[in-house]
């Protein structure tokens, strides 16, 4: 009897710190910089790709995407194209894919060939239409570190599992699909 006691009872310990190590992804963690301090935001970029950034007043359904974010939302302009940049303070769910934004704003999202930022960096990409309006979409993940990710799933599971933490940089670059493929 006292054998199957002590099974249970090391059972029971065995399920509750299974339960708890599949939890803890789900609770935050400060974001450290890399002399192990919390990061705070530096400030929004000057440029992008080589073009100077100016910054645009918020969209109406910004408000609605950017509550309880882990982080700070902007809008800029850069010559002809639109750069939505995210700054992540923390691995989150809350970092959605740029194309479940456009599906929640009412647009109809195709997926697209990769594409490379100007550095050959990855980004995923896709098309969004809503009525006569077609948008070519691309997006990517960077650190300050010089890493980049093609989508927020890759990103999602790398900053998840990195024990140096960091902050992170969404690019969401936002075209004309005409412009964009040249036609």
């Amino acid at each position: 009897m006292k054998g199957a006691r002590d099974v249970r009872a090391h059972s029971g310990v065995f399920l509750l710190a299974l339960a708890l190590a599949s939890a803890a992804p789900l609770f935050p963690r400060p974001t450290l910089s890399g002399n192990g301090t919390p990061a705070s935001f530096p400030g929004w970029p000057a440029e992008f790709e080589g073009a100077a950034l100016a910054r645009m007043a918020p969209g109406r359904e910004d408000a609605w995407f950017t509550r309880d974010f882990p982080g700070k939302v902007a809008r800029f302009s850069a010559r002809d194209r639109q750069i939505v940049v995210r700054w992540v303070s923390s691995p989150t769910r809350r970092l959605h894919p740029a194309s479940q934004c456009f599906t929640g704003a009412g647009y109809a999202v195709t997926p697209a060939p990769m594409a490379r930022s100007r550095d050959g960096a990855l980004m995923s990409c896709f098309t969004a239409r809503r009525g006569v309006e077609a948008l070519k979409v691309c997006e990517q993940l960077r650190d300050d570190a010089g890493r980049s990710w093609p989508d927020v799933s890759a990103w999602y599971w790398h900053a998840l599992t990195s024990p140096a933490g960091g902050a992170w940089w969404s690019y969401v670059i936002v075209e004309r699909a005409q412009r964009a493929e040249g036609i």
